[in-house]
């Protein structure tokens, strides 16, 4: 933003396809009394942000031109008359569902998401509800931060709101992506044994490095439920990350103990799936759907990232003029997490 004006460079989206997603000019927002301006220091993609582009993620909600992009990291340059939780010059992250703040969550919390419906963060400069912006963890730079609201909140409140997780109880990872790899580190932090499912050699020492204590490659061992049955003595995992969707929640059924908790995050594979009921009935199994969390466990968490000191992998940053190739990069996969930074 130059001295003399109100305008801001922005990305938007005119119609559904990358292609159409433009670099342009935008007024500045103007703060209304409860909530804060904050000059954008970065952002990060998540599946659920290519899926807005592609048109497949409730495109009956989106409205064109959308600044896109929910999970954004800044420092607060103007605040509402009302606000009293912040400061001119704190640095903070966005919230997913800016109205769930604690308990149970309402019915209609996705009319008040970033990214869609609401404006997101990829734009020099982003309004946020004073209620709904968490401090950022100290210990942590805007490029960290930013990868926290949905893959970091989403981990916590699977394996730790819902899941209860305590030492010693061993973890299934899905995968080496955004949610996946902070599964593994919450976990590995909070003294589970961690054992994470690749299609990847390369990956899977990667994820070792990281604290995974086992890796079963899914391509070499199709059979990786009955291989968790086996690291386990017969017991199954305690809790389960699912990412993949589709049938595939049979074999986590299976890879589970009896009254093991299945937290269903992703669709990769399908957002439909055949269960094979008698096994969830006689196991007992928890299959808990997951939509990130409340503000009050993303706090909760941020703790816990200062306190363990838990650095967010992340692939690669990429300058704000080049966020279509961070777009193109997430389509291709990613080990962690992709930032675009301003």
């Amino acid at each position: 933003m130059s001295q003399n004006t109100n305008t801001m460079k922005a990305w938007q989206l005119h119609a559904f396809g990358l292609e159409n997603l433009k670099l342009g000019s935008v007024p500045i927002p103007v703060v209304k009394p409860n909530e804060i301006l904050i000059r954008v220091g970065a952002v990060s993609l998540n599946f659920r942000d290519k899926a807005i582009v592609d048109g497949i993620y409730e495109p009956e909600l989106v409205k064109t031109p959308l600044i896109p992009v929910s999970d954004t990291a800044g420092t607060i340059v103007s605040i509402g008359s009302e606000v009293t939780r912040f400061n001119v010059g704190d640095r903070v992250i966005s919230h997913l569902y800016s109205h769930w703040i604690d308990g149970a969550p309402a019915p209609d919390e996705p009319a008040h998401c970033l990214g869609m419906p609401y404006p997101g963060g990829l734009a020099e400069y982003m309004i946020l509800e004073a209620e709904s912006a968490v401090l950022a963890p100290a210990t942590l730079t805007d490029e960290e931060a930013a990868t926290l609201p949905i893959a970091a909140l989403t981990a916590w409140f699977s394996l730790v709101t819902y899941g209860q997780l305590k030492a010693g109880e061993t973890v299934v990872i899905q995968g080496t992506g955004g949610v996946s790899i902070f599964g593994l580190q919450l976990a590995h932090a909070l003294g589970a044994r961690v054992i994470v499912t690749t299609s990847s050699d390369a990956k899977g020492e990667m994820a070792r490095k990281l604290g995974a204590n086992e890796i079963i490659n899914y391509v070499t061992t199709p059979d990786w439920a009955a291989e968790v049955q086996k690291l386990t003595n017969g017991k199954g995992a305690d809790q389960l990350l699912e990412v993949v969707g589709g049938a595939g929640l049979n074999d986590s059924v299976q890879a589970t103990k009896v009254t093991g908790q299945i937290s269903v995050i992703g669709f990769l594979a399908g957002q439909t799936t055949n269960l094979n009921l008698m096994q969830v009935i006689f196991k007992q199994t928890r299959i808990q759907g997951i939509a990130v969390g409340h503000l009050r466990a993303f706090e909760a968490m941020n703790a816990a990232f200062d306190a363990y000191e838990i650095k967010p992998v992340i692939e690669k940053v990429y300058p704000f003029e080049e966020a279509v190739q961070a777009y193109e990069h997430l389509a291709k996969g990613a080990f962690g997490k992709i930032v675009i930074k301003l």
